[in-house]
């Protein structure tokens, strides 16, 4: 693949990553998240699209082992978010 298609496809993807981090910011700093709460936040989003991306582009398998991972990661979400 030539590089200026690389190029605008992983540009393609950081924009919708973005798109979705800074609302999700700004909503999470107005519901009263801290920084850390917003941090966790911001890397469930690009863990979501790189694994989509993974799957549907790269043509990976999903492994239950990284199934295991992400669960491990929500339960870390679990824990920043609970009172």
């Amino acid at each position: 693949m030539p590089y200026w298609k690389v190029i605008l496809i992983s540009w393609g993807i950081a924009f919708f990553e973005y798109c979705l981090t800074v609302p999700a910011n700004r909503t999470g700093f107005l519901a009263g998240w801290n920084g850390f709460q917003l941090k966790i936040a911001q890397e469930i989003i690009s863990l979501i699209i790189f694994t989509v991306f993974a799957v549907i582009v790269l043509k990976e398998p999903l492994h239950w082992r990284y199934l295991a991972s992400l669960v491990c990661i929500f339960g870390a979400v679990y824990f920043a978010f609970k009172k």
